[in-house]
């Protein structure tokens, strides 16, 4: 029986996971680390391609099951483990290629970010929608604090859509796969990341509210600040780039 409450939704169609590892241009160079991999169908493509793969999962059943199947094989390392709690840092450089179950996506790939000096891209299958959300240009009413934090230490995209009717058991949604190729610095210097976090995420918190009313928090002259550099106080959140982000938390330091 499969365990809805972790998120399990297996793929099975060859030609779509052979799609997943063309992506995410798995090489024999490459150390892969692979999230949630259930019953195995993507790490057999992986293990084809990759010098070394480690495959993170959770569910014991699960975990003894690839046990078994992959009895032998040199070029895998099996973990069961909570993937959130892992220690990214004993692997040295390396890519990840998953297909992420949905409970745990957003809190992973900010886990994952955390380790991007030796993080060096991730392919990810995820619910469609999280996918625009992430790679969603300022202006539209997809991008917000998720897409701003990716976009500052990554360059995201999305490769293909892939329907729900290709899953055991069928999602609700359908997915998409998409590739962050990771930067070596972020896209904009600030003088204080926690201020630029919390600024960014106190300005979505009321969508509908002008910047102005929702930064006054941090100063009570923010209507002046923001004018003095040049971005009008009455703006909405999801119409300022990450620049002009960055250009109100290094004012506001």
């Amino acid at each position: 029986m499969k365990k809805r409450k972790l998120g399990q939704h297996f793929l099975y169609d060859g030609a779509i996971l052979g799609d997943i590892v063309a992506a995410a241009d798995v090489s024999p160079d490459d150390v892969v680390v692979e999230i949630g991999p259930g019953t195995g169908s993507l790490t057999e493509k992986l293990i084809d391609r990759a010098k070394k793969v480690i495959a993170i999962e959770l569910d014991v059943s699960l975990y003894e099951r690839l046990k078994g199947r992959f009895r032998g094989v040199s070029n895998l390392e099996l973990v069961h483990a909570d993937a959130l709690r892992y220690d990214y840092g004993a692997v040295g450089t390396f890519k990840v290629v998953a297909n992420i179950p949905y409970y745990i996506t957003t809190p992973l790939i900010f886990r994952l970010f955390a380790e991007r000096e030796t993080l060096t891209g991730m392919t990810l299958m995820v619910q469609k929608e999280l996918a625009e959300r992430i790679a969603s240009p300022p202006g539209r009413k997809s991008y917000g604090v998720l897409s701003i934090m990716s976009q500052l230490v990554s360059v995201p995209e999305i490769k293909f859509i892939v329907s729900r009717e290709l899953f055991r058991p069928p999602p609700e949604v359908d997915s998409a796969v998409i590739g962050f190729k990771m930067l070596r610095e972020e896209r904009v210097r600030v003088a204080d990341e926690k201020l630029f976090i919390a600024i960014v995420r106190t300005a979505f918190s009321m969508r509908r509210k002008t910047l102005s009313n929702n930064l006054k928090g941090f100063n009570a002259g923010v209507g002046d600040i923001l004018n003095a550099i040049g971005i009008n106080p009455a703006r909405r959140p999801e119409t300022l780039s990450i620049d002009e982000f960055a250009r109100i938390a290094n004012a506001l330091a």
